[in-house]
């Protein structure tokens, strides 16, 4: 039985007339992958929330029906925040770009960007309250003053500690969308 998608063997001339799923401009993607440290840290909340979801189990067998409502209740917010912790950093797309948070998200268009624009300067690490030196991807607003400037990534962030070619190529990806928007 031959396997024509695992050789290297068969021909090209079938092109799909379609368009590629990453081809829609209008979707949100994020330019970079999550990096170890969120995908981690994810999992660890996500193991947690098996060893709670086992509690509500076991409360539940036990008789103990409200009890294990409340800790399902818990188990639910636990995987929920776990999935937002993946959710978490900067998405583009020709809409605007926008920065998604743990608590809260914000998205500012294309048409009130001043710039983006990558500056040396005291970052937080691994967003705690210790700061390092490092770069950090900055948006400039039309509305606000130029002072005021939003950090979008950090080189000492969740995704990009020790991998700073990765916040390089996320950051060039950015930049490039923010210039070309702007001027649409």
């Amino acid at each position: 039985m031959p396997l024509p998608f695992l050789t290297a063997d068969r021909t090209f001339d079938a092109a799909p007339d379609s368009a590629l799923p990453y081809d829609d401009r209008d979707r949100w993607r994020r330019p970079y992958r999550p990096g170890p440290w969120r995908v981690g840290g994810s999992a660890l909340w996500l193991l947690l929330a098996s060893f709670v979801l086992f509690a509500a189990v076991a409360l539940a067998l036990t008789g103990s029906l409200s009890s294990a409502v409340v800790v399902l209740g818990i188990a639910l917010l636990i995987i929920a925040a776990a999935l937002r912790i993946l959710r978490m950093g900067v998405w583009v797309s020709s809409r605007g770009v926008r920065r998604v948070s743990l608590l809260y998200t914000w998205t500012v268009p294309w048409k009130r960007v001043a710039s983006v624009r990558t500056a040396q300067q005291p970052v937080r690490w691994l967003g705690l309250p210790r700061t390092v030196q490092g770069q950090a991807l900055m948006l400039v607003r039309k509305d606000r003053p130029a002072d005021d400037t939003a950090l979008l990534l950090t080189t000492h962030g969740l995704d990009f500690v020790g991998r700073a070619s990765a916040f390089d190529r996320a950051a060039d990806v950015v930049e490039a969308w923010a210039a070309e928007y702007r001027r649409s």
